[in-house]
């Protein structure tokens, strides 16, 4: 009987590729307001700094998510001032985003069918914890968590072991009485179960493109939850 469920942030607890549209957008916006320069330019340069950022960490960390790294890349590429470019830059992209994004429907209404029925919920997202706290208060779905992990506090992303220990420690449980829900079938569907979980793969209402070897929720709407739980 699975006793904590964790969850996945984005493209599973919201739509975080439609919201991201939102997010470029106001980005766009600013960068032409201030710099004069084209929509297709701005998405250039934040290819090439996201690259450039890419190559200078090394390594498979949260810093790789870091919109502010990527401000600061673009405006040296651009060679415009820093101050106070690169957090408006950040914040035009991560607050449009943030306010825009809505939970996954029934995802509310599931968790608290879990907390009804005493079962601990969890977090385990890649990218920095400051912005991951952020979009889970905007969500509204914040009273409902019990533990966060994210890969900047566990220095690794998923599929790696370690963060998915942390949730399990976290948990307070043994693994085979944790399970992990995501949108990604390598990251978190497949790493999950590779350490002992019950992983269940979130469709986002698609039918899965492939024959899935793994429990499938295309919704969170009408769930079976005492099969989900077995």
């Amino acid at each position: 009987m699975i006793k904590a469920v964790i969850f996945d942030i984005d493209n599973t607890l919201y739509d975080y590729d439609k919201n991201h549209i939102y997010g470029m957008k106001a980005l766009a916006d600013y960068c032409e307001s201030a710099f004069g320069v084209s929509g297709e330019e701005m998405k250039r340069c934040y290819k090439e700094a996201q690259r450039i950022m890419l190559d200078r960490i090394r390594t498979d960390t949260a810093a790789i998510h870091s919109r502010l790294l990527r401000m600061q890349i673009m405006l040296e590429l651009w060679e415009k001032p820093l101050f106070p470019h690169a957090l408006n830059m950040y914040h035009a992209y991560w607050d449009t985003l943030i306010r825009q994004a809505q939970p996954s429907p029934g995802v509310q209404k599931f968790m608290q069918e879990l907390k009804k029925r005493g079962i601990r919920i969890g977090i385990g997202t890649d990218m920095t914890a400051y912005v991951q706290y952020k979009k889970l208060s905007a969500l509204g779905l914040y009273s409902y968590i019990d533990f966060i992990v994210t890969s900047e506090e566990a220095g690794a992303e998923k599929p790696d072991s370690h963060l998915f220990d942390i949730c399990v420690e976290k948990a307070g449980f043994s693994a085979n009485k944790c399970a992990f829900i995501g949108d990604s079938l390598k990251k978190d569907v497949e790493g999950s179960a590779k350490c002992g979980l019950k992983g269940i793969w979130y469709t986002q209402g698609k039918e899965p493109e492939i024959e899935a070897k793994f429990p499938v929720i295309k919704s969170f709407e009408n769930l079976n939850i005492e099969e989900l739980l077995k």
